[in-house]
């Protein structure tokens, strides 16, 4: 009788830096995108679950905010969900900008080798790095105590494979925790939601994507072919809310017209996205507002 190939399974923290890479990273693990993309500091507000299965391995990633000090109840939030993806995990990927390796960079990597899991430190954008520069990073982090050192681009794909492979080495034997098919355990309206904010981000200027937040006011099926999704972007002062709008409404058009195509893709069915902007002074201070844009859990 041939004997059955063991399964193995296991959760990995994604920890960094903000604007490091990390949701970027995981969508490219993945093979499909379920984590917002964008250059602004903080784009990831939520710990995000994304689930990689093979015949014999399951990857569960735990992609999280951008590691920083916090001066809002949502930053702290944000700081809080981190701390909670530490716990539990089978191993811990903390990723780096190759391009700007900072102080804080280096210290949260120092401190983040001190878990006593598996380990696997990720230099990440090496396509913008002169190879030789490469090395001599590498060789910087190399008495920290990592299991491995991965240099990977997560944009253009180079070390992704072989930085998926690394990580499925370390798995310990364990159970399928998801099913096959599964992605992620956020729901539509999570991704729906977030979809719509990161093309606010992609298109507001520097001084309003921080205080922008989305809720999902309803969805409903209007016909086997077509959704209707109702949503509001919420700012945090009335000069933000005509400048989200835009001349006659050009800037929300753009936004709903970019977050409409990118939902159809992810849903398979044609959609009418009908967008909203209303002000919430200080919401990112507000813990009904934030429980109400899905930040803070019920207690």
């Amino acid at each position: 009788m041939q004997k059955q190939t063991p399964f193995h399974s296991g959760f990995i923290a994604i920890i960094g830096r903000p604007n490091v890479g990390k949701s970027t990273l995981l969508n490219a693990l993945l093979g499909e995108k379920i984590a917002i993309v964008s250059n602004r500091p903080q784009t990831t507000r939520n710990r995000i679950l994304g689930v990689c299965t093979t015949e014999n391995n399951q990857l569960v990633f735990l992609d999280t905010p951008g590691v920083h000090t916090p001066r809002t109840q949502l930053g702290e939030y944000m700081m809080q969900a981190v701390r909670d993806s530490l716990q539990g995990i089978d191993g811990l990927m903390v990723v780096v900008d190759a391009t700007q390796v900072t102080k804080p960079d280096r210290d949260l990597a120092a401190d983040m080798a001190q878990h006593k899991v598996k380990k696997t430190l990720v230099l990440n954008k090496i396509d913008l790095v002169p190879k030789e520069k490469l090395l001599a990073l590498l060789q910087s982090f190399s008495e920290l105590g990592y299991d491995e050192l991965v240099p990977i681009s997560a944009l253009t794909g180079d070390g992704v494979e072989e930085l998926r492979a690394t990580l499925i080495r370390m798995l310990p034997e364990g159970p399928l925790y998801f099913p096959e098919d599964t992605l992620t355990d956020r729901s539509e309206r999570f991704l729906y939601a977030e979809i719509i904010r990161e093309k606010a981000l992609r298109n507001l200027m520097e001084e309003v994507p921080h205080g922008i937040g989305v809720e999902i006011l309803g969805q409903h099926k209007v016909s086997d072919g077509l959704t209707e999704i109702d949503a509001t972007i919420y700012c945090e002062r009335e000069a933000h809310k005509g400048i989200i709008i835009g001349k006659q409404g050009s800037m929300l058009r753009r936004i709903g017209t970019e977050a409409r195509e990118d939902i159809e893709m992810l849903s398979g069915t044609h959609i009418n996205l009908k967008l909203w902007v209303k002000v919430r002074e200080d919401w990112r201070n507000n813990r009904d507002d934030l429980q109400t844009l899905g930040y803070v859990r019920e207690r």
